[in-house]
């Protein structure tokens, strides 16, 4: 029999932490983060990491596992995520994968197959002092002219991902674009996908309003305190939150300015979060316009136990 597995899916704000807590207490489960930040210490606010408050008694996976200095690959998560799975399939649970970062939740919906990628370090060490020097997005050109179907999937910020694409293009002579079918077509789990969703204008006046209170909460020091810490051009600290703030660290913006760029480009990344899960996920899509009620709850639960129908029992 196939292990099992609850997804939960969506946009930045959407309300997926609150959702994966009340469903592994009605199913006495556990939850395994999908963040592709949240896996670092000491970064809270920016990147909305559930708080012990809000996990009331609930486990949670791969969380804090990496100093911010650390990379932390979808290959590593993959590989730190399937044994959880295990384990708590192996309890008579059901695990909950709960997150937004999409290559993640496919990596194991899908179980894409990394070992066989080539590498090339020299290579990949070159990429990374052009990016520091020239930006990112002077690799995004490099990777537009190489392979324009990846370049138009990954996003210029995404700079692990950008150089990884150069690397694997340059020493196969493939585009990386069509090395990415090393998947399975059936899932190894019996899966519950349960995407989430919100009225456009209301997702993001939530942005907006989570912003404000990343700001009261003390974002721009926990972002100072990593700048100060010489914490500088790191895949943690790439991250929206952060990024914009170091910004305004090094003088090129005004701190008001860059909290309008920080609620800007949160908006940016759940439109593309959006669209991502709804072109490359099969996930059953909820409304939650009016917030984790009663209704929504229920039918979610009633969609959860019809795709894994042992859960009720």
């Amino acid at each position: 029999m196939k292990e099992q597995l609850i997804v939960i899916v969506g946009p930045t704000a959407v309300g997926k932490t609150a959702l994966g807590v009340s469903l592994a207490k009605k199913y006495n489960s556990e939850v395994i983060s999908g963040d592709s930040m949240q896996v670092y210490k000491g970064m809270d606010i920016g990147t909305a990491k559930v708080t012990a408050e809000e996990q009331d008694g609930v486990s949670h996976h791969l969380i804090d596992i990496k100093h911010p200095k650390e990379t932390f690959s979808v290959a590593e998560f993959q590989e730190s995520c399937i044994p959880l799975i295990t384990q708590v399939n192996k309890k008579g649970h059901v695990p909950l994968l709960v997150g937004g970062t999409g290559l993640y939740i496919n990596a194991i919906i899908k179980q894409y197959q990394f070992e066989s990628m080539p590498t090339d370090k020299r290579y990949r060490d070159e990429l990374e002092q052009l990016a520091s020097k020239l930006g990112n997005y002077e690799l995004h050109t490099m990777l537009k002219e190489v392979d324009p179907k990846a370049a138009e999937s990954i996003h210029p910020n995404n700079i692990r991902r950008v150089i990884r694409a150069l690397e694997v293009t340059r020493v196969t002579g493939i585009p990386f674009s069509r090395q990415q079918t090393e998947e399975q077509t059936v899932s190894p789990y019996t899966t519950a996908m349960v995407g989430l969703t919100m009225e456009r204008s209301k997702l993001y006046e939530r942005i907006n309003k989570r912003v404000d209170i990343m700001i009261e909460q003390g974002l721009v020091e926990e972002a100072k305190a990593l700048y100060d810490s010489g914490i500088r051009g790191c895949q943690s600290v790439q991250a929206i939150g952060y990024k914009e703030l170091y910004d305004y660290f090094e003088g090129l913006y005004s701190l008001e300015d860059a909290i309008v760029n920080l609620k800007q480009n949160s908006r940016r990344y759940a439109k593309r979060q959006l669209t991502w899960f709804r072109n490359k996920t099969d996930a059953t899509w909820f409304d939650m316009s009016n917030g984790l009620n009663e209704q929504t709850f229920t039918e979610i639960c009633t969609f959860i136990e019809g795709e894994i129908p042992f859960i009720s029992k």
